[in-house]
């Protein structure tokens, strides 16, 4: 299982959330560059539609590929009380035949993506992972260099933290805590609730970027 909440924030500002996550996480941050692949199950795979996502991790030496299954996300009155989505996730680290052999189960490829970004990976309550991306999107079939991004001047900020049945109350209140520390540069909230822009977010990035020495344009 895990947690995860998304919020968006302006590319103008993403300076001062990386000066703000530095002085919390105490860690330096991860360059992160994916090329993920969105398969669906065809016909032959039965009824009830599947979809798994391949993630290429071109951010290292030797790119290494993971397979990962998003589930539901846990029901209920209790789930509709708290903030942050708890969903069942499986994932596997996998060769780089990967997509061939899905091809030869019977998926077809939907679209792709490349997330270029960074990461932060730290504990604080639970091991939080925070990433900052921007999607883009390739002009032809698994052309990454010549990715553009499918939203300019935006970029995607989610925050995920590993959970089991027997804690994830515990890993809720540690996301919903850091959660209020980047309040002032961006809402967060479960993935599919759109919150927009925080208004505050360039007094707050003006703020942050004085008291670190840099100069505003």
């Amino acid at each position: 299982m895990e947690c995860v909440v998304q919020g968006i924030i302006e590319t103008q500002h993403v300076e001062a959330l990386e000066i703000l996550l530095q002085g919390l996480c105490g860690v330096p941050k991860e360059r992160l560059k994916v090329h993920e692949l969105c398969l669906k199950s065809g016909p032959n795979l039965g009824l009830v539609p599947s979809e798994v996502r391949l993630l290429c991790d071109l951010a290292q030496p030797t790119p290494s590929w993971t397979v990962r299954h998003v589930g539901g996300a846990m029901r209920g009155a209790g789930a509709e009380q708290i903030s942050v989505l708890v969903r069942t996730v499986v994932e596997s680290k996998v060769s780089k035949n990967v997509l061939r052999f899905f091809y030869a189960l019977g998926y077809k490829l939907d679209h792709e993506l490349l997330k270029v970004g960074f990461s932060f990976n730290f504990h604080r309550g639970a091991p939080i992972t925070v990433t900052v991306t921007s999607a883009n999107k390739m002009p032809k079939l698994h052309a990454t260099e010549e990715a553009v991004p499918v939203t300019p001047g935006i970029q995607l900020v989610e925050i995920t933290a590993p959970a089991a049945a027997d804690n994830y109350n515990d890993v809720v209140s540690a996301v919903s805590s850091f959660c209020e520390y980047l309040a002032p540069l961006l809402h967060l909230s479960k993935p599919g609730v759109s919150t927009g822009i925080v208004p505050t977010a360039s007094a707050a990035a003006a703020a942050l970027l004085s008291n670190s020495g840099n100069k505003t344009s």
